[in-house]
């Protein structure tokens, strides 16, 4: 259970770290445009007479854009949150397993060395999916936490549920046991 949490955790926390990045990228990459859209302004209007002005504006908006521009050379946020979204598609993927874990314990139909290997497999998987993974940030996490607490991601009402499935499965199927 607490591996499972952790994981439920982590997986949010990379989501939440993917969309951040992802925002902040476009958020560059649209910076960029509109600072070399007035830096070519800037020396397009000494052209036509601007004079000084048009030289200064021009000169410390590029000025700015190659700093802009050398921040992004070695640092892609693009990358990163990539590296982020991946990270969360292995690590939801374990999620699902350690789910299936818990259910086949509380079930008892598996004998406990099974369910103990598979436990330590998952967290070889698991190890090796976090060695590979860029680190979390603090604002992703507690937007996790927000979300898995606050807003209940993950979490379904039966009604949620029975929405999605066909009338013999559903909750409130007179067919259905009651503790499904």
């Amino acid at each position: 259970r607490e591996c499972y949490g952790r994981v439920v955790y982590s997986h949010k926390t990379h989501e939440k770290c993917a969309d951040i990045l992802f925002r902040r990228h476009a958020r560059l990459k649209l910076a960029q445009i509109l600072l070399s859209a007035v830096a070519t302004a800037g020396f397009v209007s000494t052209l036509f007479g601007s004079g000084m002005a048009g030289n200064i504006i021009g000169g410390v908006v590029s000025t700015v854009l190659l700093v802009l521009n050398a921040y992004t050379k070695n640092y892609d946020l693009g990358e990163v949150a990539q590296k982020h979204k991946q990270a969360a598609a292995n690590v939801w993927f374990i999620r699902e397993q350690y789910l299936s874990l818990l259910t086949d314990l509380s079930m008892g139909e598996r004998p406990l060395n099974e369910l103990v290997e598979e436990r330590n497999r998952l967290l070889l998987e698991l190890q090796g999916v976090y060695s590979g993974s860029p680190a979390t940030m603090d604002s992703a996490y507690r937007k996790a936490q927000r979300a898995l607490q606050r807003d209940e991601d993950l979490t379904f009402s039966d009604d949620e549920i029975d929405a999605f499935l066909p009338a013999e499965l559903k909750r409130a199927s007179p067919g259905l046991a009651s503790n499904s």
